[in-house]
C-alpha cells in the first residue's frame, strides 16, 4: 500500500508540472518564435524601408498571425501607423486646449502641426479601407490599379502631412513640451514612411505581372 501512495504521488506531480510547463510555455515564451517563417519574412521586408529597425520592432509581434503575404504586411504596418497617429492626436488635442487656454506662444505651432496629423489620421484611415478592397482573387484588372493608385496617394499624403508637422519644430533647442510632440509625430512620420514603402513591394508584383502579359 504504501508503494502505491508514493507511486501516485510521484504521478500527479508529474502531471501538475508538465500542465504547469505548458501554461508557461504559451504565456511566457514569444509567440513569433514559433513561426520561424513568417519571422523571417517580416525581417526580409522590412529591409526595404527606411527604418528597418523600427519596421522589425513593431512588425515582430504579428509573427505568429495570420500575415502570410505582403499585403497582410502592408495592411498591418498601416494599422499600427494608424493607431500611433490617433494617440498622437488625442495627446496634442490635449495640449492644445491647455496652451490655447493660456495664450501660451506655442500654441500656433501646435494648432497647425495637429491639424496635418488630424489629416494624416484620415488618409491612413482611407489607406487602409482601400487597400482591404485588393482582393487578390480579382486577378490583374484596372480596377486593382484604381485601388492600388489611391491607397499609395493616401499613405504618401499622411506621410507628407506628417513630416510637415515635425517641421514646425526646427532646430534642437526647444522646450521639453515641443521636444515631446517633435518625438511622437516624428514617430508617426517613420512607421508611416515604412508602410508606404511595404505598400510598393506589394503593388510592385501586380506591376510586374501586369508588364508580362502579352
Amino acid at each position: 500500500m504504501a508503494k502505491l501512495r508514493l507511486f501516485l504521488v510521484f504521478f500527479f506531480l508529474f502531471v501538475f508540472y508538465v500542465n504547469i510547463g505548458t501554461v508557461e510555455s504559451s504565456m511566457g515564451r514569444p509567440r513569433h518564435s514559433r513561426q520561424p517563417g513568417a519571422r523571417n519574412f517580416i525581417d526580409v521586408s522590412c529591409q526595404t524601408t527606411r527604418y528597418p529597425a523600427l519596421c522589425i520592432k513593431y512588425l515582430a509581434r504579428y509573427a505568429n498571425s495570420s500575415i502570410r503575404n505582403e499585403q497582410q504586411l502592408a495592411q498591418v504596418a498601416l494599422t499600427i501607423s494608424l493607431y500611433k497617429a490617433r494617440h498622437t492626436r488625442s495627446y496634442m488635442l490635449k495640449v492644445a486646449e491647455e496652451l490655447e487656454s493660456i495664450k501660451a506662444k506655442e500654441y500656433p505651432a501646435v494648432r497647425d502641426c495637429l491639424e496635418q496629423i488630424e489629416d494624416s489620421v484620415n488618409q491612413l484611415g482611407q489607406s487602409i479601407r482601400e487597400l482591404r478592397r485588393c482582393s487578390p482573387e480579382t486577378g490583374i484588372t484596372d480596377d486593382i490599379f484604381w485601388h492600388i493608385d489611391n491607397v499609395d496617394t493616401w499613405i504618401s499624403a499622411a506621410l507628407t502631412d506628417a513630416s510637415n508637422c515635425v517641421d514646425e519644430f526646427p532646430g534642437r533647442r526647444m522646450s521639453k513640451l515641443k521636444a515631446t510632440i517633435k518625438v511622437k509625430v516624428t514617430n508617426v512620420a517613420q512607421l508611416t514612411s515604412n508602410a508606404l514603402a511595404l505598400f510598393h513591394r506589394y503593388a510592385a508584383r501586380y506591376r510586374s505581372a501586369a508588364n508580362k502579359k502579352p
